[in-house]
């Protein structure tokens, strides 16, 4: 664990969770669930999918409230069957597939894709957003597809490099406590940490979410009880859990091939009484990525 919380002026011991709401600007299915989540204080951050064809919608609503903390869900995949998206700097690039999309895997973009053509799509994403008049908070990225989790090739200098630029921090996890235990992973882990660390660029402790799709037969009840126990599983530090909230409804369960359920379930999970009163219970702190990158903007750089 870093000196993140104190530095944040939290007790040292303070056990302090960023709620965030990825993937803002998919689909009006999630504009709706997010937009409405953000607007209550039910979670604390989004980030919106820029390349998506309904990020225009986001993007007006943070635009329009840049009281709340909205962030850049960088984009290199395209995962859905019925549902493609393409990069905002064209078809011509290492960063799509035969059909000009965005791969679906994450394995074709460490595979294939060009750092010069990341580097350039990801400051266009953000540099979209930012013409929007979003007041942009954080970076972070969609299906971990810059980690270089499958062949150990990973895309993090150039956000790094694109976060300081901007003054911005991004989700990457200094320790993967509580989610795994591969000393291979924590070394990377490790080094990209430093690396964050020598640009400035402030990161979390931790990065923590559930099971991405409901086990078969599994009610709300399960689920809720479920995220539950992972709230009263947070340690001291700073961690971010993020969620994928979204009004279950025909339009999602004509995009996606999986899912669509649970994406439900969170949505009705984080205003739920028992959640709150499990993260008032166990005197969780909440933040928001805004109050990383006053710090970040300060200078307060980890020691």
């Amino acid at each position: 664990m870093s000196d993140l919380a104190e530095r944040l002026g939290l007790d040292p011991d303070a056990r302090a969770i960023i709620l965030n709401a990825d993937d803002f600007g998919m689909c009006h299915a999630a504009n709706t669930a997010i937009a409405g989540l953000l607007d209550a204080g039910y979670v604390d951050s989004a980030t919106v999918m820029v390349p998506c064809a309904w990020a225009p919608e986001a993007l007006s609503f943070a635009a329009s409230r840049t009281d709340l903390d909205v962030g850049v869900h960088l984009v290199l995949t395209s995962e859905w069957t019925r549902y493609r998206w393409r990069p905002l700097t064209g078809t011509g690039t290492t960063l799509v597939d035969e059909a000009g999309f965005f791969p679906a895997d994450v394995l074709s973009v460490e595979e294939t894709a060009a750092v010069a053509d990341v580097s350039a799509e990801i400051a266009a994403q953000l540099q979209t957003a930012l013409a929007a008049g979003v007041d942009v908070t954080h970076l972070d990225n969609h299906m971990g597809s810059v980690y270089g989790l499958l062949t150990g090739r990973d895309f993090l200098r150039p956000v790094l490099e694109l976060a300081a630029q901007h003054g911005l921090p991004f989700r990457l996890p200094r320790s993967m406590e509580g989610t795994a235990t591969d000393p291979a992973l924590q070394a990377k882990l490790d080094a990209a940490s430093a690396a964050a660390d020598a640009l400035g660029v402030e990161i979390v402790d931790r990065l923590w979410t559930h099971p991405f799709e409901a086990a078969p037969g599994e009610t709300y009840e399960q689920v809720r009880d479920g995220f539950v126990a992972l709230l009263r599983a947070i340690p001291s530090g700073v961690t971010e859990i993020y969620l994928h909230p979204m009004t279950d409804d025909d339009e999602l369960r004509a995009l996606v091939d999986v899912a669509a359920e649970k994406r439900g379930h969170e949505l009705r999970l984080l205003s739920d009484p028992v959640v709150l009163h499990a993260i008032a219970d166990e005197g969780l702190v909440r933040l928001g990525w805004r109050a990383l990158r006053d710090l970040q903007r300060q200078g307060g750089g980890a020691s």
